[in-house]
């Protein structure tokens, strides 16, 4: 799944092209690609048209593009292969292009929804007076957000009967922090991902959340983490922080730090890449 540097790439590129343009009409090739707007395919297409895109937002993972004058906002989930493409009219056919957005306007590009696996999608929304999407307003704020709140979220933390790892990942506490960033985060705090939240002072706390922003600044500036080819920019480009990863998919090379060898473990259907020797588990207690 994309992460908050990747969905902000996305984000920065739709700023570029997509935003303060009108909709000229969209076309839905593939009814799953829409599955999340309950009122169809017929009626997500109609909606659209005629309408002024904003200033594309993000939460976390969640990227949505507002419709001006409207209390509305298209939410798009990219899910595990969903690509948001800015393409010259004359661009082929994508073979997985599911929605296609045109533009009144004479700038010659169209907004396409591509997702060769079909987990992601569009839909349309009603937005809280704060702008977000309602179906994602339990969603907390992000490490990169201004106006997150590290005492708040260094107490939820201590008030929490769960161990790191699970609590960088779940999107109630602190949002857009993923499988892959929240092991690098981890391992530069030399934190094991089973330490129990309860044991981390404040600046510990402190510490792994500078961590967790430098790794998504990292990367950031180069344009995400893409294995596979699928996590790319409007442009179709991939980003390449994947050269840069010192624990996540490096099982058995030896710790950029000590030279131990690298560990996986399995871990809530996920796995979790580890130093044994810098990140010490944690001692079980009877």
């Amino acid at each position: 799944m994309p992460e908050l540097p990747e969905v902000e790439v996305v984000r920065r590129g739709l700023e570029r092209w997509v935003a303060h343009r009108t909709v000229a009409d969209a076309e839905v090739l593939h009814p799953r690609a829409v599955r999340r707007h309950l009122a169809g395919p017929d009626d997500f297409a109609h909606r659209l048209g005629g309408h002024r895109v904003g200033t594309p937002s993000r939460r976390g993972k969640y990227l949505w593009l507002p419709l001006e004058d409207t209390d509305q906002a298209v939410l798009a989930h990219l899910g595990m292969s969903g690509q948001l493409l800015v393409q010259p009219h004359e661009t082929p056919t994508e073979k997985h292009l599911r929605i296609r957005v045109r533009f009144a306007d004479a700038l010659g590009t169209e907004l396409r929804f591509v997702d060769q696996r079909t987990f992601g999608g569009l839909s349309l929304h009603e937005t809280t007076p704060d702008g977000l999407p309602d179906v994602i307003a339990h969603i907390a704020r992000d490490p990169l957000d201004p106006l997150f709140d590290d005492e708040a979220f260094h107490l939820a933390l201590r008030r929490r009967r769960t161990t790191i790892k699970r609590a960088l990942l779940d999107q109630s506490l602190i949002s857009g922090v993923g499988n892959i960033y929240a092991d690098e985060a981890l391992w530069r705090a030399r934190l094991h991902y089973e330490r129990p939240t309860a044991s981390l002072t404040r600046p510990r706390t402190t510490e792994l959340l500078g961590h967790v922003r430098d790794v998504m600044n990292a990367a950031l500036a180069v344009g995400g983490t893409s294995f596979d080819s699928l996590y790319v920019n409007v442009n179709g480009e991939s980003g390449y922080f994947d050269r840069s990863l010192d624990a996540y998919g490096r099982e058995g090379l030896p710790c950029r730090r000590c030279a131990t060898p690298m560990r996986r473990r399995p871990w809530m259907n996920r796995s979790s890449y580890f130093c044994p020797k810098c990140q010490r588990a944690p001692r079980v207690t009877q």
